[in-house]
Formats: structure tokens, sequence, C-alpha cells
């Protein structure tokens, strides 16, 4: 029988090395986040994810350009309602992805290989299946959906057989975004960078190819945006399939070994519970966006324009929180895995610093120079003009002020902490935002919706600062 310790939990033995003391010591392995120096760190982990969120956005508006100027309006109109669809979709998966980064992360950090495998095949084959079953009934019920979400007539067939494509091809992409995410918790953002300047310039030579025609190839219609999309995809997940087993890398799973992808177990119960909550924040997001939509739509098709172009730009404005709060999650988890706590402060800490001063640059470039890069969306005389540029004035500085929540919030799921960032979420934008929307509007009138977000923002910040301080969310982690 062991004898009860002498020194209470959480104490050190006399003479025994810190848990800091002990991660430095360990040898140095490919993908760790536990040595260096923070920031430096940081900075190389976050800055390729950046990189792909960019390339993301900026694949996704030129395939928007092709669909427009090739086919017309129509069929951008059908295009964009298919990803309203997809987007709710991939909300989901994108929480159970989450889940699986951050557990991977904190087997990693302690340096059990074998239980990150284990996650890693849980999530992956546990996403798959949904996918399948997902994009089953995608195909058959899309025309459904469509009519759900209020499709125009004249873009419904056009965006039906968009849809359709993606639903077929749903359990590919969602392979491919669970590799990149598990390689993300093992250290490795480089790899999905690659992957996804891969897949962005195949997407961009494939689209006008399969939409109109070339040679032997059919001209396929808006259909074939969405097949070049899910072949150049595939081709960035078998580039990071390849490398992971070409290089021997952590993740990969050989003999005996895939029969993890079969979920079970713990590994289960952690990616669906803390997957759950993760996804709903990104419904959350998107409802109260839906709703935003709609009341800025009250205000005329002068207010909708500027606010959509006002959206193109806060796009880019959100990338450095989210890749920063990304990076600090992994960080994070890999130093709860390796026991040293101690670190923990001093990431969020550096990321909440790092992601101050980017997210602010990039403000502070959208409204010095709003007029010409409002115009690339609405032209430079357009009458929406006025209104986006005082959108910006009043709106551009709430997403700096809520990025604080996104590093935060990172550091509290990577201890599993989920359901309390949902709740705070929820809190800052329906009543924050919209209640404040509810209560202004009959005093100040159209401002109110703009207003709104600097308002929504800062309840946000102020409840998770005060949740983080004296919250008990660290009470969530379990090694």
């Amino acid at each position: 029988m062991n004898e009860a310790s002498p020194f209470p939990l959480g104490e050190e033995t006399p003479g025994a090395a810190t848990p800091q003391e002990q991660a430095a010591a360990r040898p140095s392995m490919r993908g760790d986040l536990t040595k260096g120096p923070i920031l430096k760190t940081l900075l190389m982990f976050s800055i390729p994810m950046l990189l792909s969120n960019v390339l993301q956005t900026l694949n996704g508006s030129v395939n928007a350009i092709w669909v427009g100027r090739l086919l017309g309006e129509a069929a951008l109109a059908a295009t964009a309602n298919a990803n309203i669809v997809m987007f709710l979709v991939f909300a989901a998966v994108f929480g159970f992805g989450m889940a699986t980064t951050v557990r991977v992360g904190q087997h990693f950090g302690a340096r059990d290989i074998d239980a990150a495998r284990r996650t890693f095949g849980t999530g992956v084959g546990f996403c798959l299946v949904i996918s399948v079953i997902t994009g089953a009934i995608g195909w058959l019920g899309g025309g459904t959906l469509l009519d759900t979400l209020g499709t125009p007539a004249a873009s419904r067939g056009e965006a039906l057989a968009y849809l359709q494509v993606i639903f077929v091809t749903l359990p590919l992409g969602t392979i491919n975004m669970m590799v990149s995410m598990g390689m993300r918790g093992a250290g490795d953002s480089k790899t999905p960078l690659y992957a996804m300047i891969l897949a962005v310039a195949l997407d961009i030579i494939f689209n006008p190819i399969l939409i109109m025609g070339l040679g032997p190839v059919p001209a396929l219609g808006v259909a074939g945006s969405a097949i070049a999309t899910a072949c150049a995809n595939t081709a960035g997940m078998l580039f990071q399939l390849w490398h992971i087993y070409h290089k021997d890398l952590a993740l990969r799973l050989r003999g005996p070994e895939l029969r993890y992808l079969i979920p079970h177990g713990a590994d289960l119960r952690y990616v669906v519970t803390k997957g759950l909550p993760m996804g709903a924040q990104m419904l959350i997001v998107s409802s109260a966006g839906l709703i935003m939509v709609s009341l800025v739509n009250r205000e005329g098709l002068n207010a909708a324009a500027a606010y959509g172009a006002s959206l193109q730009l806060w796009n880019y404005l959100q990338m450095p929180a989210f890749a920063i709060g990304s990076a600090v999650s992994a960080m994070v988890a890999q130093s709860l895995g390796a026991g040293d706590h101690s670190r923990v402060d001093k990431v969020t800490m550096t990321g909440l610093g790092a992601n101050l001063v980017m997210s602010t640059v990039v403000a502070a470039l959208i409204v010095i120079f709003d007029h010409p890069l409002l115009a690339l969306f609405l032209g430079g005389d357009s009458p929406a003009m006025p209104i986006a540029e005082h959108i910006q004035l009043i709106c551009t500085a709430s997403f700096v002020i809520v990025s604080v929540t996104m590093i935060l919030t990172g550091t509290m799921r990577a201890y599993g902490s989920v359901v309390a960032p949902l709740v705070i979420l929820f809190l800052g934008l329906y009543p924050g935002r919209l209640g404040f929307y509810a209560l202004a509007v009959p005093y100040i009138g159209s401002e109110a919706v703009w207003w709104a977000y600097p308002v929504g923002s800062a309840l946000t910040v102020l409840i998770t600062l005060g949740y983080y301080r004296m919250g008990n969310w660290r009470a969530a982690y379990k090694s």
C-alpha cells in the first residue's frame, strides 16, 4: 500500500524538479510548443494560420468573381444561398474538430503519442460518420432546405446543383479540416498552410475550366465551381496525408492503430461533450448575424450595401484574433499536458498583447483608408459610401475590443471549459447587442444598429474578463 504524501496537493516535494523544470529538461520534439520564447513560438505558430485564413477568404472572393462574371447574378445568388446551408453544417463539425485539437494538444504535451493518435482517430472517425449521414440527408433534402431559406426561384435550380455537389463531397472536406486541426494540435501549423496554398492555386485554375468547359472538359456551370473547390481541397488533404506519412509525424496511423478511427470510449465522450458547445458558439454567432442583416435591411438598399461592404473588411480584421486565439489554445493545451501550469498565464498575456497590437493596426488601416477600401466593393461614387464610412468609425473599434474574448476563450477552451464561454457569447450578442438595439431604436433610430456593435462587444469583454479572473474554469481540466 502506498503511503500518503506528507506534502499537500499542489506543493513541491523538497529537492524535486518543478513542472516547468521538468518540461524544460525534456528532449525536443517536432511540434513542441512548451519550450522556447513564448512570443516567438506564438508568432511562428499563429502566422501560418493567419495566412491560411486570409488565403481561404481571398479564394472565396475569387470564386465568387468567377461565378458572377461567367454565369451572372442568379448563379452568384445561388452559391450564396448554398453557402449559408454549408456554414451551418460545418459549424457543428468545426466544434468537434476544435475539441479534438485541444485533446490532441494535451496528450502531445504529455508526450503520450499513442493517446494523441487515439483521440485524433476518434475525432476523424466520428466526424466522418456525421459528414456521410449529413451528406446523404443533404443530397435528398437539399431542395427543401433551399425552400426554407426562401431562395429565389430564378436561382433555386443552380443553388440545388451547387449544394448537391457540396453535400456529396462533404466527407472529403471533413477529413481535410480534421487533419489540419489535428496537425495544429500537434504543433504543426505550416503543413496546413502549404496544403491551403496548393488548394487555393488549384481552385482558381479549375473554376473557370469546369464552369465554362475547356477542350474535352464539359461546361458544368455553377456545379463546376463546387466540383473545382472539392477537387482542390482533396488535393490539399492528400498532400497533408502524404506529408504526415512521408515524415512519419506523430499523428500517422498504421497497422493496428487504424482501429483508432472507430470512435469509442473516453475520447468520444470528450469530443462530443466539448465539441457540441464549441459548435453552438458558431451557430449563435451566425444566427445573431442573420438577425443583424435583417435589421440593416430595414434601413434601405444603401444601408444594406454599406453594411455588406463593411462586413468584407471586418472579416479580415477578425483574422489576427482567430489565429492567435487558436495558437494560445494549442500552446496552453500542450503546457497542461506537460504539467507546466505556470506557463499558462504567460502564454495568455503574450497572446493578448500580440493580438491587440495586430488587431489595432489592422483596424487603424481600415479606418484611415476606408474610402479606397470600401470603393473596391461599392464604387467611389456610390450613395452607400457615406453610410459605410460612418459605420466604420462607429463599429470597427468594437472588433478590436471583442478580440480580447477570443484569446481568453482560447485558454479556457484548452482547459476544457466550453459551456461558460458559450453562455457569455449568448449574453453579449442577444441581451447585449440585440437588446441594446431594441431599447435604443425609439430614441436614436437607425444609429441603434451601428452602436449595438460596440455596446455588445464591451459587455462581452467585461463578462469574459470577470469570469476569467474569478470563475472556476480551471477545474474543468482533468489530466
